[in-house]
């Protein structure tokens, strides 16, 4: 591993170095406007595994790319109205911007490099498995940061753009922060670092899924902005069962840390037929449950098994319609399910929610209304 002091080291000679330590696969960690990064180039399948094993538990999570500008995003994403106007407002800056990868960039792996000093615009710019979401979808990042904007400019490619600590340790605001936290294996993956002291404590980025119908943050706020708000409502519009399915995916991921810490109830409203069994089938699917979905109307509680990348848990699926006073809903004994790793999607949620009481309180519990006009479903998640 070396390590550049970039305050004493000329811009030049650091982009340089960093430019051939990345061409020979090598794993960097950089400073950023909010903390330090771990990057490689993400079009280079072994680095990618590198990162990968560096980062060691990334739960499914799709990693981000820095890129230099808008341009350079659209060789790799789609950039929609959404996206857009994101970018015209807050990029370059703390803000990672969620959108669906390109047709060409799908299952790609790259050519092998001939030469570390091959013309870099001739290289291949698809991007390495294990880049882009399970959803085909990728986070952009222009950080607001010169030097690395400069960087990935002359670099021409993107890199990496996930955080640099151990999953779940301290957030890096220092190459001390990061050496404390990790193993000595994950140390030997390390290349080099580029040393910008001690950073200002600055939150991570903001995540902002552009992909859906509306923007949906899955990562901090943006105070005040008219693009996305910090409302605790939003309204999602689905136009085929497959949609509504994948709606279901995306927000169990955006909740995952909190299935892994006390459990997450997925609360169910609609009239019949406007799709809580799809959404539930949505739910099974992301956690690689095989086994036929359907109501429990009769049984009133289902449970699955499920493993999930480092995670084994269960699902519940309850449908609550015939439960109509306290005594019934408390003999079904639902608070036992509430728990680490346990997922409880509940059907005609309104039916029994003034029986929950104070033993439902430590799981969040995740709300949505689902209608249906004609082919169109739409979800008010709160």
């Amino acid at each position: 591993m070396k390590i550049i002091n970039i305050k004493n080291t000329s811009a030049d000679e650091v982009i340089d170095k960093t430019i051939k330590v990345l061409l020979s696969g090598g794993l960097i960690i950089f400073p950023t406007e909010t903390t330090y990064g771990a990057g490689v180039d993400a079009t280079n399948p072994e680095a990618v595994n590198k990162l990968l094993a560096y980062k060691s538990r990334r739960e499914g999570k799709p990693l981000s790319i820095a890129v230099s500008d808008k341009k350079m995003a659209s060789e790799y994403v789609f950039v929609n109205e959404q996206a857009d106007s994101l970018f015209k407002k807050f990029l370059p800056g703390p803000v990672t911007v969620v959108c669906n990868i390109l047709q060409k960039n799908l299952n790609q792996s790259l050519k092998e490099s001939t030469s570390p000093t091959e013309n870099l615009s001739k290289s291949n710019k698809n991007l390495a498995p294990g880049v882009a979401s399970e959803f085909q979808t990728l986070g952009i990042r222009i950080p607001n940061y010169q030097l690395i904007l400069n960087l990935i400019e002359k670099y021409q490619k993107p890199i990496t753009a996930t955080s640099a600590n151990a999953s779940g340790k301290k957030r890096p605001y220092s190459i001390t922060d990061i050496f404390k936290n990790i193993s000595e294996k994950q140390k030997n993956l390390i290349d080099l670092v580029l040393d910008a002291g001690e950073l200002p404590h600055n939150d991570p980025s903001t995540v902002i899924d552009t992909t859906l119908s509306t923007p949906v943050t899955l990562r901090g706020s943006l105070e005040g902005n008219s693009v996305t708000t910090n409302e605790q409502t939003i309204k999602l519009v689905s136009n085929s069962e497959q949609e509504t399915q994948e709606i279901a995916g995306r927000l169990l991921l955006k909740d995952w840390n909190q299935v892994n810490k006390n459990g997450l109830i997925i609360a169910l409203n609609g009239s019949l037929g406007t799709g809580k069994t799809v959404f539930t089938k949505g739910v099974a699917k992301f956690l690689n449950i095989h086994e036929t979905i359907k109501s429990p109307t009769y049984s009133y509680i289902e449970e699955y098994d499920f493993t999930r990348h480092q995670t084994t848990g269960k699902l519940f699926h309850l449908d609550m319609w015939k439960v109509e006073d306290q005594d019934m809903f408390d003999r079904l004994e639902a608070a036992s399910l509430i728990g680490k790793n346990n997922i409880v999607v509940i059907e005609w949620f309104d039916q029994i929610a003034e029986f929950m009481g104070s033993k439902f309180e430590k799981a969040k519990i995740l709300k949505i209304l689902i209608t249906q006009d004609k082919d169109k479903r739409s979800l008010e998640i709160s």
